[in-house]
């Protein structure tokens, strides 16, 4: 009878320790469940915020397009000036040399 005992006592056992694990088990994946709520939501909270920043971005395309046309035709200006000065200098210069060889 003692065999008896103790193996009805270790299989009670056993599935009392079965019924603990499942459990723990499902207490453990509802906790990852609403782990990956928060994760989902977090990421969706960053997602309208990256839609946020790259909508103001967007409205600044118009006067980036503006600089750059400024900027273009300033240099082109600069270039122009650059030229002309080259060209006056060499003029100067060549009325210079004329004047020594007189």
């Amino acid at each position: 009878m003692d065999a008896r005992n103790t193996t009805g006592g270790s299989s009670s056992s056993s599935s009392s320790s079965r019924a603990y694990f499942e459990q723990q088990r499902e207490v453990l994946i509802g906790d990852i469940a609403q782990s990956f709520e928060q994760v989902l939501s977090s990421i969706n909270k960053l997602n309208r915020s990256l839609e946020a920043v790259i909508a103001v971005g967007n409205e600044f395309s118009s006067v980036e397009a503006l600089w750059s046309q400024f900027e273009n035709v300033m240099a082109k200006d600069e270039d122009s000036s650059n030229k002309a000065a080259d060209h006056q200098g060499d003029e100067t210069q060549a009325d210079e040399e004329e004047t020594r060889h007189e």
